[in-house]
């Protein structure tokens, strides 16, 4: 895609759980950082709303998808289960499929957009 155009992708299971940007953003960041802190930090987001997002990622798969340490001599942290980076190499590759296969539809959509300059 060029220019401003973005899809973003959510995937819905059933009525209550959600797997959206947001928390595949997050779960990246933990797996650079080994931090739900410095994730939630990365993001401009509270520590108690990762910590909310990560429980509700482990509560929506069968096995959890972040395990955590606590602090202490040894330092605590933030690791992505298998699970969790099966969850996250799945969604990405979903992403990418999207992406790849939306092009010519989306440069035809940015045809036939009015003049955007200075608008939101």
């Amino acid at each position: 895609m060029t220019d401003d155009t973005r899809l973003r992708l959510r995937i819905l299971f059933g009525s209550n759980a959600m797997l959206g940007p947001g928390k595949a953003d997050l779960l990246d960041h933990i797996r650079e950082t080994g931090s739900i802190t410095a994730a939630g930090a990365a993001m401009g987001m509270s520590y108690k709303r990762a910590w909310g997002l990560v429980e509700t990622l482990n509560a929506t798969f069968r096995e959890p998808v972040v395990t955590t340490a606590r602090g202490g001599a040894k330092g605590g942290g933030a690791q992505l289960t298998e699970t969790g980076v099966a969850v996250l190499d799945h969604y990405r590759r979903i992403e990418a499929r999207l992406r790849a296969g939306s092009e010519a539809d989306l440069a035809s959509l940015r045809g036939l957009l009015a003049d955007m300059a200075g608008q939101k």
